[in-house]
Formats: C-alpha cells, structure tokens, sequence
C-alpha cells in the first residue's frame, strides 16, 4: 500500500464517457452510490455453467435463504427469463437493469445472449449488465455488443499468476483443463485483454476483486494500478466468504477492508455499498425482492403504484400552468 506521502505516477482521472453512458451510470445501482436508493437491478440467472473453479465459490442452485453471488432458487431459460424481466418491469418500474451474473459464468452459456436479444427486442431502452470472470472475453466481446450489453463487471482476483494460482483450482479453457500457473496466465491475460477491447469499446467496466486474507491482500492495490492503465470506470473490493476450499480462512475485518480501499482509490474509484447480490437478486440493492415474501413485495408494489401516480399528477399540473 502507497503511504500517505507517496506519490502516485498514474492519478484516478477516470475514463471519459458519452451522455448516454453517463445517464445509464447514473441509473445504474452498483455503479453510482446515488443511484442505489433510487433504481434497481434485476439479475436474470440463465447461466448454469461454469468455466474455472475458484477455491472460494459453491454454487447452488437451490438456496433461498442464502444471500451470496452463485446462488439461485431456480435456473431460467431465457424464454423464461424474458417473461419474469416482463412482469418485474410492469410492476416495479424503478428496476432500470437487467443483469445476468450466473449462477456460472455468462460467457459460458449461450443462454446468456439469446437472454439478451430476447430482452433487448421487448425493452430496448433498458441497460443490459453481464458479470463475467473474463476467460472468454476477448473472443466474445462481439456477441455482447451485439446484443447491447453496455455495463460489464469482471471478477480480477490477481495480476500475478503466482498468486492467482492459489485462488483458482483450474480453468476450462477450449475443451481443455489447466491447473497451476499455467492455468492463471491464461486468465490473466484474457482478462486485462478483454478488459482493454471493453473499454476501448466504450462499455463502462467494473471489477470486482475477492479480497482473501493471506493471499491476495497485499496484491490488490497492484491490480487497481492496472485498473488505472486500461481505463476501468470503478472497482468494488469484496469481503472472502470463506466457503469451498477456503472454508478455514478468516475472511477480512471490515477495517482491513476499508484499509485496501483507501490505497486504491487513488487508481480506481471504489465500489464501498456492494450487497454480494444473488444470482436471481432483484429490487434495490439494499432491498432483495428475490427473498422476500408475497405480502411484502405487494406492499412495495403499492407504494411504487402511488408514486407514479403522483408525479403524473405533478406533471399534469404543471402542464396546465404552462398551457394558462
């Protein structure tokens, strides 16, 4: 970590967006603190599969008690899915977008795109967000913009295959496995290349970085530094669940936590309200609709119905003023 006097040779100044990315950023819950009061998500899991096996991550597909990403009381087909974002949307309008995080990976599943192109038909308007881990990001890039994905969140554990090789058992890449470091190089450059095409591309990144004690917390600062090079918009320092083969280590203290924060955030704007949503998570981040009960939901419903009646209200009125 850089000490308070150190001089940074690459400052935070942040990738320079359009209007339009600008406006979806500002509708977007995990992307603008602001926003999460106001707008909601809705994570679609369509994505059963996965292709690298990280030593912290169990994936379940039955767990509705359970609030952690890889975890779904149900997988959709995307027909499925287009259906539930229909009746989410009509009945919970602030929700402005549709995710898709798992419960694998997105760009293991074709799934993920026929979801996309389904959605964006019915709703175009709408901002369409994938989580990927980036094995495959570089040779799929074209396929999401051509299904219109303009906010993506990566998973950048490691920029050091020494260290990567300890987070993640081993990857599928091509119909072949790898374990070690071998394995962890192949990630790594698929991930900052497909980073690099992303932005280059004018989609607004995110990465999400597994802050795991022991490992990789000394490291992560290094990899906000990379952030910084490849014009990456925020990064959300995440607590270790300690689950999988990780279930013995202590994940960190909310204070070590803040600590590896502060030393990034002069590279990367940091992420500080992330949920650790669900796979099927939807509503505010604050207020996951997916675990809540019928009785509850209806009440939500209710209170959003007679806001928008209220500003209708508000406009009509002031329609007449400005007609008189």
């Amino acid at each position: 970590m850089p000490e308070k006097n150190q001089s940074i040779d690459a400052p935070n100044k942040g990738p320079i967006l359009g209007e339009e990315l600008l406006r979806k950023i500002s509708e977007h819950p995990c992307y603008d603190k602001n926003a999460q009061h106001k707008y909601g998500r809705i994570h679609l899991a369509v994505a059963p599969k996965c292709n690298i096996q990280c030593n912290f991550c169990v994936r379940e597909f039955d767990c509705v008690n359970e609030s952690r990403p890889g975890v779904t009381s149900k997988v959709l087909t995307p027909v499925e899915a287009l259906e539930k974002t229909k009746q989410i949307l009509a009945e919970y309008p602030f929700i402005k977008v549709v995710a898709i995080a798992g419960p694998g990976d997105p760009l293991a599943n074709d799934e993920t795109f026929e979801t996309f192109e389904l959605i964006r038909k019915e709703f175009p308007e709408i901002t369409l967000c994938m989580s990927t881990n980036g094995l495959m990001l570089p040779e799929k890039l074209q396929d999401m913009l051509r299904v219109g994905v303009s906010t993506l969140t990566v998973t950048v554990n490691a920029i050091d295959p020494e260290i990567q090789a300890k987070i993640v058992n081993h990857i599928v890449y091509h119909g072949k496995v790898y374990r070690g470091v071998e394995a962890a190089e192949i990630l790594i450059k698929n991930q900052l290349q497909g980073i690099k095409a992303a932005v280059d591309a004018g989609i607004v990144v995110k990465v999400n970085t597994v802050l795991t004690p022991t490992i990789n917390d000394k490291h992560v600062v290094e990899i906000a530094r990379k952030l910084n090079e490849l014009g990456v918009y925020i990064m959300n320092v995440m607590p270790l669940i300690n689950q999988g083969a990780f279930a013995d280590l202590e994940p960190p203290t909310a204070e070590e936590r803040k600590d590896v924060q502060a030393a990034c955030e002069p590279y990367v704007m940091q992420m500080r309200h992330c949920r650790q949503c669900r796979a099927d998570a939807y509503g505010l981040l604050a207020q996951d609709m997916s675990q809540m009960s019928e009785e509850r939901r209806n009440i939500i419903k209710i209170q959003t119905k007679e806001e928008m009646e209220k500003a209708r209200e508000i406009l009509t009125e002031n329609d007449k003023e400005e007609k008189d």
